[in-house]
């Protein structure tokens, strides 16, 4: 059974009952550290959501969520997503405590709900999830590392299959340099620096464009087939923009009531939170109309050195956010969500950490060997099909739509049914196969478009 140990650091680590020479040293399972269980207030769980929703992503939802929409559908459907998203969270949030314990692994709520076949089943999607974010944050990294490059030569001599190997070489050096996740914290504070350089100067670039700029074009371009797979995939776009589908192992770390204040974090979330995200992805439409790219700072013009800046700054933060997407650090406690370390942390616990040091021959190299290898399969497949937009499309209909719909309207469905009404019981069964549809319908349109892109611009495009 898992059991909760705390390091010297006084960090809270999901451990399972075996026990290694070494304190810190205990092997992690797949997971999380966390702060002080039940300690850490609304508000910096608030703060966390708000820091994955304005992740390097947000320089790509103007290309490949306004310019398939326009204005119109655009903004209706940013604002249903966030609704939406908004009380399918409340809805999990609602589910933390059931059975007289706090469930602090998705997979662990479902296992408890349906049984061992729906444990396996989500921790798939959850990592199905995860290998597709990390896809798309080695392809920003790479797209990054190229617009700094074409600021000096556009000779077309490097191709951005080359920068996303070197992406993801980086992110794997970085990644053997973390042996645990502690290890990490130091980093904290670059990525949220990082994040706002590359935020605030998007915007403000975007903006003197825009004032500047001769009329825009906002026509949604293509045949009549192509609007609607590429509106079906921007769909699943939008429900990418705002979930994780880790909710339960972050709302492990909000002190009691942890269903009233995980709420008041996710209103936080969805209301001032938003704010950023949506201020960039309008900014960057209104400027640019439909030649938008998928990667903002390609669109945008300016002194060359604030280019360069802005591109270096995305870069270095989506690296770190490889490894940590969420995060928050105070003088109380400290939260480390993390994204590819989950992946990391399960192999380590099945195959490597012998007694030792971290930094020890047998735990370098295999750390080297593990997680090298997850990485260049993950750079590998972004090199081949370096499509940001589609991909995003690709994860909202495998894993965000499964998991944060589907799955929230369903558990709350199984464990709530002797206390809801006929109306209540039809609502949430009318989510359940209306996003099962639309998760089919996301997914149709996400290959299509990945195989009409693979096509148009070849395996191992130059985008």
């Amino acid at each position: 059974m898992p059991a909760l140990l705390r390091d010297r650091s006084n960090i809270i680590y999901i451990t399972e009952e075996r026990n290694y020479a070494g304190g810190v040293l205990h092997i992690r399972r797949n997971l999380i550290a966390l702060g002080r269980t039940r300690a850490d207030s609304w508000f910096q769980a608030g703060f966390v959501l708000t820091t994955g929703v304005n992740s390097a992503y947000v320089l790509g939802y103007s290309g490949t969520i306004m310019v398939p929409l326009g204005w119109i559908v655009g903004i209706i459907g940013l604002l249903a997503a966030t609704a939406l998203s908004l009380y399918a969270n409340a809805l999990l949030a609602k589910l933390h405590e059931i059975g007289g314990k706090r469930h602090i692994r998705y997979r662990d709520l479902a296992g408890h709900i349906y049984g061992k076949k729906a444990y396996s089943l989500t921790w798939a999607l959850q990592y199905i999830n995860l290998f597709m974010i990390n896809t798309g944050f080695i392809i920003l990294a790479g797209q990054a590392l190229k617009a700094v490059y074409v600021l000096y030569r556009d000779d077309h001599v490097m191709r951005l299959p080359y920068f996303i190997a070197i992406a993801g070489f980086v992110c794997a050096v970085f990644a053997c340099g973390i042996p645990h996740l502690s290890a990490l914290r130091i980093w904290l504070g670059f990525s949220t620096f990082f994040s706002l350089v590359y935020i605030i100067t998007a915007f403000v670039l975007s903006l003197q464009d825009g004032i500047h700029a001769p009329a825009r074009d906002y026509s949604i371009t293509g045949s009549k087939a192509s609007k609607i797979f590429t509106s079906i995939g921007a769909a699943a776009n939008l429900v990418f923009a705002f979930n994780t589908g880790m909710l339960p192992e972050i709302q492990a770390t909000v002190r009691q009531p942890v269903v009233k204040n995980m709420q008041k974090a996710l209103y936080f979330q969805f209301t001032v939170g938003v704010i950023p995200m949506y201020a960039i992805t309008f900014m960057g439409y209104w400027a640019y109309g439909s030649t938008t790219s998928s990667y903002l700072l390609n669109s945008v013009s300016g002194p060359v050195w604030v280019k360069i800046m802005a591109n270096i700054a995305a870069f270095l933060q989506t690296v770190i956010a490889l490894h940590v997407l969420l995060l928050i650090s105070c003088a109380i406690s400290t939260f480390l969500y993390i994204f590819a370390s989950p992946m990391y942390e399960y192999l380590d616990t099945k195959y490597g950490r012998s007694n030792g040091s971290a930094f020890s021959i047998h735990n370098l190299s295999f750390r080297i060997f593990v997680r090298g290898g997850y990485l260049t399969i993950n750079t590998l497949v972004a090199a081949l099909l370096p499509f940001l937009g589609d991909f995003m499309s690709l994860t909202g209909a495998f894993s965000t739509f499964p998991l944060t719909f589907i799955l929230a309207n369903h558990m709350y469905l199984m464990v709530k049914k002797n206390k809801l009404s006929a109306i209540q019981k039809f609502w949430h069964w009318l989510n359940v196969c209306g996003f099962s549809c639309m998760s089919v319908a996301a997914a149709i349109a996400a290959l299509r478009l990945i195989m009409v892109d693979s096509r148009t611009y070849h395996l191992f495009a130059d985008l």
